[in-house]
Order: C-alpha cells, then structure tokens, then sequence
C-alpha cells in the first residue's frame, strides 16, 4: 500500500482555508467564458495534487475540472497552469488522451490567480502502482495501457500541433539539471543536503551523448491517469505542469523508476512480487516502449534513472520549502516533505551504480 494512499488522495474535501476564493466572480466568468454553462455552482477541492489546486464544479447539468495558481509567493516559472492549458489544447486531436479545454482565465482578479476549466473526466485513479483493485489477470493490460500512452505522446510531431517553441530543443539533460540545480539551491528555506549536493556535482559532468526531442509530459505516473471505469484504457492524462519539450527516454524513465521507487514515497513498486501481482518486470515493461518506439534497446538507462531520482528530489525538496512557507495545496505535502532526504538518498544510491 502507499504511503499516499487511495482514500486520502482520492475524491475531494470542502475547499481547504487557504484556497478559498470568489466563488460568486468566478461564476459571472464562467456565464461569460464557457459554453453552455449553467449554475447554481458548487465548488470542492480535490485531495490529491502536490502542486496546483484543482477543484471539481458542480452545476445541475455538467461537471468541470478548475485547475490554478497556488496563492502566495512562487519560484519563478513555477505552477505554470496557462502552459498546462495550451498543451492540453494542441493536444485535443492526437492519439494521447486528454481532457477538453473549456475556458483559460489570465486575469488575476478574478479569483486571485491565473486558471483553466477542463471537462470531468469520469474513471478511476490508480494511488498505488500495484493496482490492488483490479484482477490480477488484468493488471498486465493496465500496464501496458500507460506504456502505449506514454510511447504514444513521444511520436507526437509537436511541430505539426504547433508545439514547437513549447520547449528548446537539444540539451535536455544539461537544462534540466541546471533548472532543478538552481531551484533546489536556491531555496533557502527548505535547507540543503549532502546527497543532493553531490548530485548536483556529478550529474552534469556525465550527461551521455546524442539527443532527440519530443514532447515530454514530466510527471507520467499512474496517479496522473483516469482509467476507464472498466476497462484498461487510458481516458485522460492529467497535470501537464512540467510538459515541455525534451529528450523521450528521460521521460519513460522517470515513469519507470516505478520499479525501483519504494511506494511510501510515491506510487511505486520497490519490493513488490511482480509475478505474484501479474505486473511485468522492469525488462518486459522497457522491452515493450522500445518495441513502439522502434528502438532495439535503451543504452544509459542507468545515468536516466539516477537524472529523474535527482529531479523527484528536487521536487520533494520544493514541497518542503512549500510547507514552510504555508503554500502548499495537498494536505498531504508534509508527508511528502519528511520523504525529502530519504528520496535524495536513493538518488545518489542510483548515481553510485552508475559510476
């Protein structure tokens, strides 16, 4: 089981006191913005999400997901979710899975901060990667349902859905690790580590030669998909903060180190029986995105596991300044927050196995 669990991330909670806006402006925006729409309005807050507060609004004839800002002061470039907008738009007519735009809002004054409203998107959300709520006949479909979404969005042509300036192309790694580099260096209130000092070092020194770019989601996990409610299918992927354009196998091995992520940290499968469970290994599951990808294998995969354990860390160590600071949106950040050192031990624990 997660230490993040299903129930405590799963469904929504009244909106948490540090969240709270107008919700009477933000309906005379959506009579003037959004087709169709209709009140009375009810909002709730979703319990999940580390990052940007998401709301579900309730109307008497439609559901809609809210997706904001958080309040209070923010790293610069962070919580982007107009970026997140314009992704999920351009990517409305490809074979990946979103949900639809109904309305993007930039001004400010309307609730506090930047927003969009997505469509509800009706399925399940999986919080633990060994799926206990499905057959474990079926849990290998499942699986290969993320890895096809996953090898799906990378042979996007960004280009052709005018995604390309949505990133620089070329020297992913080099500008990953300097952005994460600098963001955890200069957070001064979340502290500094010994680990992620030493990461911080090698990293950029051993970054492995060639490139490629495509579009690159930046958080593909299991908790970031609405399933089918039946079925093994992808209907939606969801929180396109970190979306950019980047190098493929950076991003399926961010999504891979499930394997090796222990679930007390995240959604993860570290100790798990796989072949008790029906889950592919980690062999079967890298095997299988080559073999849509057109590729006979991944070389350096260890150096792309030890960049995305670095980069997780840095996020946890942003959640922990969050906490600090008294902005961050899941009331479950503390949790997270505490896992900081433990998540950047075992990424310098990966670095070593490179060396």
């Amino acid at each position: 089981m997660s230490g993040v669990d299903q129930d405590a991330n799963a469904g929504t909670t009244p909106v948490r006191e540090a969240h709270r806006f107008d919700e009477e402006a933000l309906a005379r925006w959506m009579t003037a913005h959004v087709d169709g729409f209709s009140g009375p309005l009810t909002v709730e807050q979703f319990k999940g999400g580390q990052s940007n507060p998401t709301y579900r609004l309730s109307t008497p004839g439609a559901r809609y997901v809210l997706r904001r800002k958080p309040p209070g002061p923010l790293l610069p470039g962070a919580h982007d979710v107009l970026r997140e907008a314009r992704i999920l738009t351009a990517l409305v007519d490809t074979p990946v899975p979103v949900a639809p735009i109904h309305g993007v809002c930039e001004d400010e004054q309307v609730i506090g901060t930047p927003f969009y409203i997505m469509g509800m998107v009706e399925g399940r959300v999986f919080w633990d990667a060994t799926f206990p709520d499905v057959a474990r006949d079926e849990r290998a479909a499942y699986f290969d349902a993320m890895n096809a979404t996953l090898a799906a969005l990378h042979s996007v042509d960004h280009e052709r859905i005018g995604l390309g300036d949505y990133g620089r192309p070329g020297n992913y790694f080099a500008r990953q690790i300097g952005r994460w580099s600098k963001q955890y260096l200069n957070d001064a209130d979340a502290g500094r580590d010994a680990d992620m000092d030493a990461l911080v070092e090698w990293l950029p020194a051993h970054i492995p030669a060639g490139d490629e770019t495509s579009i690159v989601h930046g958080d593909f996990r299991c908790d970031n998909m609405i399933f089918h409610p039946s079925e093994p299918r992808v209907l939606a992927v969801l929180d396109w903060e970190l979306s950019t354009l980047g190098h493929p196998l950076a991003d399926f091995a961010y999504h891979a180190i499930m394997y090796r992520m222990p679930p007390d940290i995240v959604a993860g499968l570290a100790g798990a029986d796989l072949s008790a469970l029906g889950i592919p290994g980690e062999q079967d599951y890298v095997a299988a995105y080559c073999a849509r990808t057109g590729r006979a294998g991944i070389e350096n995969y260890d150096y792309y596991v030890a960049f995305n354990f670095f980069r997780l860390a840095a996020i946890f160590h942003g959640i922990k300044g969050r906490v600090i600071r008294g902005t961050a949106a899941s009331a479950h950040a503390r949790e997270r927050a505490q896992s900081f050192p433990r998540l950047a031990g075992l990424a310098r624990a990966a670095m070593e196995q490179c060396r």
